[in-house]
This record gives structure tokens, C-alpha cells and sequence, in this order.
């Protein structure tokens, strides 16, 4: 397959210069035409703001930069705002995780996919409002909402969270994208079902990459088996779900060895002395001084 999206050494800080909250730190991200991959993590991981980053949206005092950022081989980083901006919503689409509030109360379910169909949609979308109206009834017809021709007319406040999050997705559709950015798609490890690939983020960092479902059925980072464990249908012989002890750092708490180790079950002195280094460790990769099930 070929790359459709790749993400070197990508940073996003908020805060001052001086005491930096260090949001995402050195992440890579690739993804392939065709492929499904899951991003996985505590909130606070950096995974939503990752997505942000590459559309873009993350407003001041945030401050982005990477060492490189293409996207179906044009480079991000040297587009002017109105060329990047342009890419949002047409070739490259987010889904974001509260729809009642991505979504405008003032404004009809169908006024809001004309509106994304003028904009983002083929030319005779653009130019026919006959063509959007029918674009818009058939987005809603394959997200499976019942009585699409009625739900064009509802308001976002008449509708089930349920029902919301299928027109955020009808929205995210109506310029066929590329590329299609779930934010918090799903519940739990869930993703193991559907994705390709996993990428585990912990405080900004990656922590550990490989092909699902090998990655969880044979973690190589603790981190990725804590949330494991933590999971209901690992916890069905105890009175208490396992959990992760502690809290993901802050701007002015965190470790200058690995980001994990006031936390980790596993850890060692030698571990909060050196930060480690994302290295390639069968079939993927893995941030951790002694991977679990290394020789």
C-alpha cells in the first residue's frame, strides 16, 4: 500500500516557552492508502491533539512543529494556511467525539450538510442544490438513520447522542476523504476488532506500535499491558477492575528518565535515570528499556 500519511519527530507545547506543557513529544505517525489505524491511550496521551496538529487546529498558546508532515505526498509543513485549511473537511475529515457540541443548535441537520456538500463536495454538488439535497438524504441512508427525508429538518438538540454522532459522520463523509480521523470511535481496546495497526501513546510519547491483533495478544510494552488488564473481560475473577496507579505527568512533574516509570509495575532504577528510545522490536516498535518478553 502506498504512504498516504507520514508524521516525523512532531511536537505540540502549550504554556510559556519557559514551562512548557509538552503535549505530544517527538511522535511519529505513518498511514497507508486503505489502512485502519488505531491510536490508542489514557485521556491526556496526546492522541486528539495529534489529530489536531495535522488538521492544523491547534489554536495559540499551542505551538506546533515536526521534522516532516506529508500527506498524499505534499508537504504540510510548506503549505501556505488557506492550502491547508482547504485540505480539512475535502481530503482529510475528523469526527469529533461530542457531537451535540460539534454540531450548530441554531442550524438544521440538512442546512449543515448543504452546507458541508457545497464546500466540499463534487461540482455538480456545488452548483445544484437538487444534487446536495440528494447527496445529503443518501449520506444519511448509509450512516443508517432512520427516516432520513424527517431528520433533515431536526435540530441537533431532537437528537440522540446516537443519532448526532451519525451526522457528525454524514458531515465528515460529504466530501469523500482520503483520509477519516475518528475522534474516540470506540470504547475500551475495542479497536483490536477493526484496525490494521495499533499506535499506544503514553504522555505525548509513542510508546509502542505493531499489527492488531498481535499487539495485544503479545504486549511488548507495559504500558500496553496495563490497559489490557484494566480491561472488564480480563477482570472477571476479581471484585475490583485492575487499574494504573498514579496519573499521566504534567507540564512540571514530569520524569526525565521514561515518562511510565513512576507508574510501571516493572520498572527499575536504571529506568528513571535515561529516557528511552523508539526502536524496532519484531514487527513494530517499542519505547522501553526492557521490553516485555525480550530475550
Amino acid at each position: 500500500m502506498s504512504e498516504l500519511l507520514a508524521i516525523e519527530d512532531l511536537h505540540v507545547d502549550f504554556g510559556t516557552p519557559a514551562r512548557p506543557l509538552r503535549a505530544v513529544e517527538g511522535a511519529d505517525l505513518s498511514i497507508a492508502a486503505g489502512e485502519i489505524v488505531g491510536v490508542v491511550g489514557e485521556s491526556g496521551s496526546g492522541k486528539s491533539v495529534t489529530a489536531l496538529a495535522l488538521l492544523d487546529l491547534v489554536d495559540f498558546p499551542g505551538r506546533v512543529r515536526a521534522r516532516r508532515m506529508t500527506f498524499a505526498g505534499s508537504d504540510l509543513l510548506r503549505m501556505r494556511g488557506g492550502e491547508r485549511r482547504a485540505l480539512a473537511g475535502r481530503d482529510i475529515a475528523m469526527i469529533f467525539q461530542d457531537p451535540l457540541a460539534s454540531l450548530d443548535p441554531c442550524y438544521t441537520v440538512g442546512y449543515q450538510l448543504d452546507e458541508a456538500i457545497g464546500l466540499h463536495g463534487n461540482a455538480d454538488e456545488r452548483t445544484s442544490a437538487h444534487a446536495r439535497r440528494e447527496r445529503a438524504l443518501a449520506l444519511l441512508r448509509e450512516v443508517e438513520i432512520a427516516d432520513p427525508l424527517a431528520r433533515l429538518s431536526a435540530f441537533a438538540h431532537q437528537l440522540s447522542g446516537g443519532m448526532a454522532q451519525r451526522v457528525m459522520i454524514a458531515i465528515a463523509l460529504a466530501g469523500r476523504p482520503r483520509l477519516l480521523i475518528a475522534d474516540e470511535p470506540t470504547s475500551a481496546l475495542d479497536v483490536a476488532e477493526t484496525a490494521d495497526r495499533v499506535v499506544v501513546m503514553y504522555a505525548g510519547q509513542v510508546m509502542e506500535t505493531g499489527a492488531a491483533p498481535a499487539i495485544f495478544d503479545a504486549p511488548r510494552h507495559p504500558y500496553t499491558q496495563a490497559l489490557l488488564d484494566a480491561l472488564p473481560e480480563h477482570n472477571l475473577d476479581r471484585t475490583r477492575l485492575r487499574t494504573i496507579a498514579g496519573v499521566v505527568p504534567g507540564a512540571h512533574d514530569r520524569p526525565s528518565g521514561c515518562l511510565l516509570a513512576p507508574r510501571c509495575a516493572y520498572a527499575v532504577d536504571g529506568c528513571s535515570a535515561t529516557r528511552p528510545v523508539l526502536r524496532a522490536l519484531r514487527g513494530g516498535t517499542v519505547r522501553c528499556h526492557f521490553p516485555l518478553g525480550a530475550p
